[in-house]
């Protein structure tokens, strides 16, 4: 008999799970509601939302709307946007994970604590992704981001260095890029290294990496801007090379499931539940179980 397991640890985090339900409640109330970017790095929630009256708008949208509501998603926006949003008008619907803003308000005192030195504010982190841009917003810009150790050479040598991390980076990859960063600069500056990866992420990386060693075969669910999918995705094909990175039950090549009596089904921080529990349908029908 074949067995067919969804991860229990995989799914919404705090913060996502928190912005979707503000975003229902307010739906619920039968009033246009913006959301300033995807609420989530997975587009078949977000088709689902939109199915309930979410409206997503990109940055120029939202610079040019007025005498509205919008929400804020849980990466956390810079603080532009809230004066855009005081000039225009708009009433918004803050659903910046606490984590996040916690960080956001870590690195703002620091850049304004040190403002008298020469220094540089460093953030490993995914270039252009949504919460990097609200941490990048708490210098005015000056905010160093690199995501490998191939760009060390976009940091001065001759600064005082203060090295945070984007929440969704994995641990262990944070460790190494701050230890490069530290032995990159000069020994007469100082440097100092935050370690800001949200636990709840990861914490993950050992429980997916256990869940993907028990089974044959592996389907991890993820929308393809996910920046946490794409690193327990890798864990889970370091540990186990017949893993298989999906959006959904229709990108499940279902031969992969023939002759494998043990299949795990896993997914990102961004991965709704209700998506992982369609993938396993779809290999039920298959198997007409």
């Amino acid at each position: 008999m074949i067995k067919i397991e969804i991860d229990e640890h995989s799914g919404f985090c705090f913060g996502v799970t928190t912005a979707i339900q503000k975003a229902e409640e307010e739906l619920r109330k039968g009033e246009a509601l913006y959301c300033l970017g995807d609420i989530v790095h997975n587009s078949k929630e977000c088709e689902r939302l939109k199915r309930l009256g979410l409206i997503t708008i990109d940055h120029e949208t939202f610079r040019n709307l007025h005498d509205a509501k919008v929400l804020l998603r849980a990466h956390g926006e810079p603080p532009e946007t809230y004066e855009t949003a005081k000039k225009n008008n708009l009433h918004l619907i803050d659903a910046t994970c606490p984590v996040v803003l916690k960080l956001q308000q870590r690195i703002k005192k620091k850049w304004e604590q040190t403002a008298e030195e020469k220094r540089q504010i460093v953030i490993h982190g995914q270039a252009g992704h949504a919460e990097v841009l609200g941490l990048v917003g708490q210098t005015r810009g000056e905010a160093i981001v690199i995501e490998n150790t191939r760009q060390l050479d976009n940091i001065a040598r001759n600064k005082n260095t203060y090295i945070y991390s984007q929440t969704t980076k994995s641990l262990e990859g944070y460790k190494q890029i701050a230890e490069a960063i530290q032995q990159h600069i000069s020994p007469d500056c100082k440097t100092e290294s935050f370690d800001t990866v949200c636990r709840q992420v990861a914490n993950r990386m050992n429980g997916i990496s256990e869940f993907a060693k028990a089974h044959q075969l592996i389907f991890f669910v993820c929308g393809k801007k996910s920046s946490n999918g794409k690193i327990l995705y890798n864990e889970c094909k370091r540990v186990n090379p017949n893993s298989h990175l999906i959006e959904g039950p229709q990108e499940i090549d279902l031969s992969l499931t023939d002759n494998v009596e043990s299949i795990g089904i896993c997914g990102a921080t961004s991965t709704p539940k209700w998506l992982m529990e369609n993938c396993k349908q779809e290999i039920l029908n298959y198997k007409n179980i």
